[in-house]
């Protein structure tokens, strides 16, 4: 999982795609950040809100910051009981490994 693929991934499990943004900082939503270090590349994920971070992690490792933002947005989803697979006979959002 990587930054352009971690958004399908999400919306194949009934996260709202409104509430992600990969790249960019948006308001009302949980973003995805790549940034750069002094050691290199580093990514750092958060809620923002009103101008404001809140949540944030950071992390060295793209993947294990994509696998934080969806075990962290679809745990919690899950729990509301908003959240679950899709039909399996839809179409894969852009970005979804499809199964073998």
């Amino acid at each position: 999982m990587n930054g352009e693929s971690v958004l399908g991934w999400l919306i194949a499990m009934g996260v709202p795609e409104g509430l992600i943004s990969i790249g960019a900082e948006a308001d009302d939503a949980w973003c995805l950040l790549r940034t750069e270090t002094e050691s290199g590349p580093a990514w750092e994920v958060f809620w923002r809100e009103q101008g404001n971070r809140y949540d944030w992690a950071g992390f060295s490792d793209e993947q294990v910051a994509c696998f934080y933002l969806f075990g962290r947005l679809t745990w919690t989803q899950a729990l509301r009981g908003v959240v679950g697979p899709v039909d399996a006979t839809s179409t894969p959002p852009r970005g979804t490994p499809t199964p073998r």
